[in-house]
């Protein structure tokens, strides 16, 4: 039981939410063309989760190998860091995820496209051969991108664009246009996240040499990009409730972004590293709420 308390914890539970906003609205845009399928919309979500816990082993692994994760970071103890699970283990943990994550991959592929649709199959089996591998780089290796500043761009395009485009083109086998404004938002949102996380860690980072975007921009010019994201992803949100047929009931879509504004209440209150952590959950909330009601909106009401 200790073992796997253990495990679940260096799996990151609580990032899970975010990870399936995507899928959640990349559904609810495949609804609204009246297409569903629930096998597809299971192996979707399952994917999702294993390419996100497959990135969450190899952070702890790669930031607790380069000593990025030490006494002086403010966030929870990393299995690594605290000695909970040793390297050997936590780096067998990340090939079954790999493992997991390719078995997934192919019967989603195949459920999606069946035998008759190479082409398709190949792109997207291309595409989550990407998704595995942006997992394990963001701080695996000399040349992790997270160490590069490039960690928001990576987290917009594959929680964004790719998660939300490409789930419901699994479906439609078209891109939508109007599936591009809650692809946005999301990734908008969950580039705050991250950036919330990197504002938190700003310090503790620098001095291990981890340039991450917020470190290069600095806490004052972070704060402005933290609120450039979220209100990035509030005007797409907006422009999407304007282009429905229903458009008053598809504005409690918008609900999620009372939240929203708590927190930026809350961000700028905060003056302390510390006072940053709790609002990563706000905002991770937030963005999977938005996602949540773009799926019920759309089965049921739209």
């Amino acid at each position: 039981m200790a073992a796997l308390k253990t495990w679940l914890g260096a799996a990151r539970l609580r990032t899970l939410p975010l990870s399936i906003a995507g899928i959640l609205a990349g559904t609810a845009m495949a609804r609204a063309q009246g297409l569903e399928d629930t096998l597809l919309f299971t192996l979707t979500l399952a994917t999702t989760l294993a390419y996100q816990i497959t990135s969450n082993f190899a952070n702890d692994y790669g930031d607790g190998v380069k000593g990025t994760d030490n006494a002086s970071r403010i966030g929870p103890a990393r299995a690594l860091q605290s000695g909970a699970i040793s390297r050997a283990a936590l780096k067998r943990g990340i090939w079954v995820m790999i493992a997991i994550s390719a078995a997934l991959t192919l019967a989603t592929l195949l459920r999606a496209f069946g035998a008759g649709q190479l082409w398709y199959f190949l792109l997207f089996g291309l595409l989550g051969l990407c998704a595995i591998w942006a997992s394990i780089r963001y701080t695996v290796g000399n040349t992790a991108y997270g160490y590069k500043g490039l960690g928001d761009l990576f987290v917009f395009l594959f929680f964004g664009l790719l998660s939300v485009q490409g789930c419901q083109f699994l479906y439609t086998q078209t891109l939508l246009a109007e599936a591009w404004l809650p692809a946005i938002a999301i990734g908008a949102l969950s580039a705050a996240v991250l950036n919330l996380n990197n504002l938190r860690d700003l310090e503790p980072d620098r001095a291990a040499g981890k340039i991450t975007l917020a470190v290069r921009l600095g806490p004052r010019w972070g704060r402005v990009y933290h609120w450039v994201l979220c209100l990035t992803g509030f005007t797409a949100m907006v422009a999407y409730v304007f282009i429905q047929p229903r458009p008053a009931m598809a504005a409690l879509v918008l609900l999620p972004f009372l939240g929203l504004a708590w927190h930026l209440v809350c961000f700028v209150r905060a003056r302390e590293a510390r006072a940053l952590d709790p609002e990563l959950k706000k905002v991770a909330l937030s963005t999977f709420a938005l996602g949540l009601l773009l799926y019920l909106l759309n089965h049921y009401f739209l």
